[in-house]
Formats: structure tokens, sequence, C-alpha cells
């Protein structure tokens, strides 16, 4: 009788211990389950992270693009008003009249008297009393 004892408690002990690693596995297995779940949501939102940043690219490729396009545009309108200047002040060097009456204007703002200006600037009495009326401070 005291082999059979012996012999039950020997399967006893092989069973709890084959249940306590049981219980050791399923815990064991559970955290991994968690860690896996974890793991899974953590790729998710990486992925969502990616797929955020190429659009974030391709935003910042598309307004590059438009800042080049206006830099680009503001370059022709700076090198078409400099050629505008030009011609304009070429104008006004080709008349001599022009430079008579702009200088006439000048005089009229700093204050000279008609007589001064229709002399200095050989204008007839009508042209220097109507370059008066317009530019004459009141």
């Amino acid at each position: 009788m005291n082999e059979l004892t012996t012999s039950m408690l020997i399967g006893a002990g092989v069973i709890l211990l084959l249940a306590v690693a049981v219980v050791i596995l399923w815990l064991r297995l559970t955290r991994l389950h968690a860690s896996h779940e974890r793991l899974l949501a953590q790729l998710a939102h990486a992925d969502q992270g990616q797929d955020q940043t190429q659009i974030l690219r391709a935003e910042i490729a598309e307004v590059r693009t438009a800042v080049e396009n206006i830099a680009n545009h503001v370059q022709h309108l700076q090198g078409r008003t400099e050629e505008l200047a030009q011609q304009q002040h070429s104008f006004k060097d080709a008349d001599p009249q022009a430079k008579l009456y702009s200088r006439a204007v000048k005089m009229i703002e700093l204050g000279a008297p008609l007589d001064e200006v229709m002399r200095e600037c050989e204008l007839p009495l009508a042209e220097a009393e109507l370059l008066f009326s317009l530019h004459q401070k009141n």
C-alpha cells in the first residue's frame, strides 16, 4: 500500500505540476496576446502616420510649385515694370516741351510767381495760368 500511495502522490504531484504549468502558459499566452494587440494598434497608427505624411508631402509639393510660379510671375512683372519705366523716362527725355512743363510745374510747386515761370520756361500766359490753376497749392 505504500507503493500505491507513493505512486498516487507522485501522480498527484505530476498533475499539480502540469496544472501549474498550464496556468503559467495561459498567463504568458494572455500577455503575449495583449502585446500582439498593442503591436497591431501601433502598426495601424504608424500606417496612418505614413499616409498622412504622404498627403502632407504632396501638399507641400503643390505649395512649392505654386510659390515658384508666383515668384516667376513677380519676376516677369518686375522686368516689365522696369521696361515701362525706361520707356516712360525715354519719352519724357525725348520731348523738350515736356521738360519745360515739368520744370514749370516744379517752379509752381516751389512758389515761383507767374511772370518768372513764363520767362524761365518760355510759356505763353494762357499755358502758364492753366498750369498754375492745376498745380498751385491752395
